[in-house]
């Protein structure tokens, strides 16, 4: 498709899409961040991170917990003070600092050596931070693009689209990843069972460490479409576009002003707050998912990579159905239906201990040495981990479709600032919960239990919310 194509106006989006190429490099903004949260954030540095780098695998979730957190508190300030920027200037120029920032924080995963000292934990944990603010800060600039590429029809297909492009982008980078990392410290095949591509030092799990750096390379190459394709469209309703040295008095009052309304949009007003919980207690799974795995079962790399693909898989396959059932049903429907799934995939995932299955029947622990995925309890955590792996995309995509339905076309850069807000103004709270309760209790079950909270008080939020369609 060469230009754009003329369709009927609808609610929500331009009378005509963008072409192909603008799309495309929309599209490919989440497959260029994925890795940093497929292979850093979930399944490879934090449980590398949790069990060789921090002095026990309960201090090291504790510490990722807390910056986890930090890195929370941090997107709830900023977002909507800079999505209110974004709504009186280009939005590519910030995108280009964003990501530069996140590259730059990525790559230095580096330097986590295992049985690194306090300075150097420290320095890893800040970085972390930052990469994972300067990720979230680059999807508020992007996001609010998306009601100008597409008619408001399509909004639920484009962001469902780029949810499956982005878990597939995560799943080819791990599989890069699974040719690179040996299996085991001191072996000598890779987590594919081949001979490493690169040599790399075993000992001091330079395969681990190399997923800070892979994570940033990758982000700089396949954002280069973005900048080249995408057009940085605005509202007319929005006015001129100001330079960049406006002063910031200016966004902070836009906003101030979009605050003092929200009591008036009560749709948008329950689904932020809804979006808050939800986005929580979901970003909890996905921080401690692999943690707990690798702790209840003594997971090492091969283990993780293989849990890891399995569920990117699954991953897909939800984002893709998703987007279409979005159009189809509506957002709100399939936020419901996905919180519904993740609920119950939680509760399974709880149920799990080394030795037993359903919160008490007796299961085989896993003998040292067998198959990935031999035993019973196994099989069990990968199936509930695979309903949370296929609502989770869907319930995310869902949701950004929504914002982009429901905020006014002059705003949407401030509406889906205020949409980073909800999903980290609370951000810190259910890794801190985690954390503490972990700590406290020296039980990590005990502290992944608090996710369940969130999401039956996300699900009860959501069903006064008034979908236009």
């Amino acid at each position: 498709m060469s230009g754009a194509v003329p369709m009927a106006a609808t609610t929500g989006g331009p009378a005509t899409r963008a072409p192909t190429s603008a799309l495309a490099g929309w599209v490919l903004v989440d497959w260029a961040i994925q890795p940093f949260h497929t292979l850093i954030v979930t399944f490879l540095f934090a449980p590398y991170f949790t069990n060789a780098v921090a002095g026990n695998p309960v201090q090291g979730q504790a510490l990722w917990g807390y910056a986890a957190a930090v890195a929370g508190v941090i997107i709830a300030l900023g977002g909507p003070i800079l999505g209110a920027m974004a709504d009186r200037g280009n939005r590519k120029p910030m995108v280009a600092v964003t990501v530069a920032i996140m590259a730059v924080a990525s790559a230095m995963m580096w330097f986590a050596r295992p049985g690194a000292d306090t300075t150097t934990i420290v320095l890893v944990l800040a970085a972390f931070v930052i990469a994972t603010a300067a990720a979230e800060y680059t999807t508020v600039f992007t996001n609010s693009m998306m009601p100008s590429l597409v008619p408001g029809h399509e909004l639920g297909r484009l962001s469902g689209a780029s949810w499956a492009v982005a878990y597939t982008g995560g799943l080819i980078a791990l599989l890069m990843m699974a040719a690179l990392v040996v299996s085991a410290p001191g072996g000598t095949k890779t987590l594919m069972g081949l001979d490493p591509i690169l040599s790399l030092d075993a000992g001091q799990r330079e395969g681990d460490r190399l997923t800070g750096p892979f994570a940033a390379v990758w982000l700089l190459i396949f954002i280069v479409p973005f900048f080249l394709f995408t057009p940085d469209t605005r509202s007319a309703k929005a006015g001129p576009v100001e330079p960049q040295t406006f002063p910031l008095a200016a966004p902070l009052r836009d906003l101030w002003g979009t605050l003092k309304l929200l009591p008036t949009m009560r749709s948008m007003m329950y689904f932020l707050i809804a979006r808050a919980l939800y986005t929580d207690g979901l970003s909890a799974v996905f921080v401690f998912g692999g943690i707990y795995g690798s702790s209840v079962f003594g997971w090492q790399l091969a283990e993780l990579g293989m849990f890891g693909i399995v569920l990117i898989v699954i991953g897909v396959a939800g984002a893709t159905v998703g987007g279409f059932l979005d159009d189809r049903l509506g957002s709100k429907a399939v936020i419901l239906g996905g919180l519904v799934v993740l609920m119950i995939g939680a509760v399974g995932l709880l149920s799990v201990t080394p030795t037993s299955v359903f919160y008490g029947m007796q299961a085989t622990p896993k003998a040292a040495g067998s198959a990935v995925f031999s035993s019973a309890g196994e099989q069990v955590f990968l199936f509930f981990a695979g309903l949370v792996a296929l609502a989770s995309a869907p319930t995310q995509s869902a949701s950004r479709s929504l914002l982009a339905r429901l905020a006014p076309p002059e705003k949407t850069a401030q509406f889906f600032g205020l949409f980073a807000f909800s999903g980290k103004v609370t951000a810190f709270l259910a890794p801190l919960i985690i954390a503490l309760t972990t700590q406290l209790s020296g039980s990590q079950r005990l502290g992944m239990a608090s996710v369940l909270i969130f999401f039956v008080a996300g699900f009860a939020l959501m069903m006064p919310v008034r979908e236009q369609r």
